[in-house]
């Protein structure tokens, strides 16, 4: 990454790209599909976006830890909540979404379709 100056606002936009799932990589590094962020006119950090299935792992995963204990664990209503939530933020139009959600869960698919349109009739 570059200059001294730099490092502030690299540790302002880390969390940022942790909680999605990014990568954080010199700008000189940067893909096609990387976004490269600047500060004051340079180019300070480039970031790689996580994969939208890497992405749900890992939202999968920090909700786990909010929660404290594995989310198959939680009892029905926590878990419905969790399908309320992922489904706000897009978890079930990622190909396989359902299947790695209910996996997470441990409930089967169709708990989770239920769980889904119980949402929507509510």
């Amino acid at each position: 990454m570059t200059g001294s100056g730099d490092e502030s606002f690299i540790a302002a936009v880390k969390p940022l790209v942790d909680a999605m799932g990014g990568d954080m990589l010199p700008p000189d590094e940067a893909g096609p599909d990387d976004v490269v962020l600047s500060w004051e006119g340079a180019d300070v950090v480039a970031v790689r976006l996580p994969q939208l299935a890497d992405s749900l792992d890992h939202i999968l995963a920090a909700m786990e830890r909010r929660q404290g204990m594995p989310l198959a664990d939680l009892d029905r209503r926590a878990k419905q909540e969790v399908v309320r939530v992922l489904e706000a933020r897009g978890a079930f139009s990622v190909r396989h979404g359902v299947e790695t959600v209910a996996g997470a869960l441990g409930v089967s698919r169709f708990t989770v379709c239920n769980y889904l349109n119980r949402e929507k009739e509510g």
